[in-house]
């Protein structure tokens, strides 16, 4: 039985480990990416998120980047940061500016996706005219609108699949960051440590179809003449998955099947105000399947160990929590997660995947 049809992850997503110098050069990620989501693990740095279509693919020198811990627009003085994509990683400056990719000592992470490798390309589907950068094997877009103010908008996404995760922010004005979890009722904020919302106001209370999402009348996803950032994933097997657990408040927790040994993974709880949690497996202390660090996405912190409250291991076919913290493994607590692959379980040819 073929559990993928994306053998080699490595080619839409990764996770990369660096440490800053201070001086023009080239991070190798392996691939060419249009998202780089980089956070300074041993400093406060913020997460700072730059993409493609918000920055015209790095052609002015002007690497605009957004902050996943506030609800500020787009910061655009950034020209000693990102300065250009390559076929297999990105350039940075001296980042003299303001240290936050490349300071001097600082040991950083930079989860990176693909899309199309473009600044995007209109697309018209919606009531709303959009710009779309798009992988439609991947099931990923980043797509640029203009908010109208109307409840019940559409604009078009272009991944030829509904999304289950949507990640959308106002480049141009102080809204929170607004998260789509599957439940078109519902929302939950990026920038901030609250328990799930019911508002028809956000997503209209419609899902999303194969070509376009719905917003409501709410200025964090539809503020009449604001511009927005939107990042779209449908689920593919065997290379991405999201969706909820329930804690049992022991160490041996609970278990969450992915089809695929996952490379990132944040996790919320919905039910109580807690942080976002992100963890990738290449920062771990203690070897094996255990993962006990983190970073919070909703915070400028230095990177955690979990020291057993907030661990998981990370498995060949999916995580499970190792700590009772109630982050992450509360007794009853409810959980949103969002994974991307290291390498599926069973490739497209139905062989069982060794760990790359």
């Amino acid at each position: 039985m073929a559990y993928t049809s994306i053998d080699n992850s490595g080619e839409f997503f990764e996770s990369t480990l660096y440490t800053g110098n201070s001086t023009a050069r080239t991070i190798t990620t392996g691939m060419q990416a249009d998202l780089f989501w980089i956070k300074g693990r041993n400093t406060t740095r913020p997460n700072c998120l730059f993409d493609t279509v918000l920055t015209n693919s790095f052609a002015s020198g002007n690497s605009k980047y957004l902050v996943s811990s506030t609800d500020a627009g787009v910061t655009s003085n950034a020209t000693d940061q990102i300065t250009a994509v390559t076929s297999t990683g990105f350039t940075m400056g001296t980042d003299a500016s303001s240290d936050q990719i490349n300071g001097n000592g600082q040991t950083t992470v930079a989860w990176t996706w693909k899309a199309g490798n473009s600044s995007g390309s209109s697309n018209t589907a919606g009531s709303i005219n959009s710009t779309v950068n798009v992988n439609t094997t991947s099931g990923f877009s980043i797509v640029r609108y203009t908010g109208n103010g109307s409840a019940g908008a559409t604009i078009g996404h272009g991944i030829g699949a509904a999304p289950k995760l949507m990640i959308v922010k106002s480049d141009s004005d102080n809204y929170n960051w607004t998260i789509y979890y599957g439940d078109p009722t519902d929302y939950l904020v990026l920038n901030g440590t609250d328990t799930t919302t019911d508002s028809a106001e956000v997503w209209n209370d419609t899902a999303p179809s194969s070509t376009l999402f719905t917003v409501g009348n709410r200025n964090s996803t539809n503020q009449n003449s604001s511009t927005f950032i939107a990042y779209c994933f449908a689920e593919k097997q065997g290379f991405s998955k999201f969706g909820t657990y329930g804690g049992n408040g022991n160490n041996d927790g609970t278990f969450t099947y992915l089809g695929f040994k996952p490379n990132f993974l944040i996790v919320k709880r919905t039910d109580s105000g807690n942080s976002w949690y992100m963890y990738t497996g290449k920062t771990s202390t203690s070897g094996g399947n255990l993962t006990d660090k983190y970073i919070e996405a909703n915070a400028s912190a230095v990177e955690a160990t979990t020291t057993g409250e907030y661990g998981f291991n990370f498995l060949s076919n999916g995580f499970k929590a190792t700590g009772t913290g109630g982050g992450t493994n509360a007794s009853g607590g409810t959980y949103v997660y969002i994974a991307f692959a290291e390498n599926p379980f069973v490739t497209s040819t139905g062989i069982p995947t060794p760990a790359r």
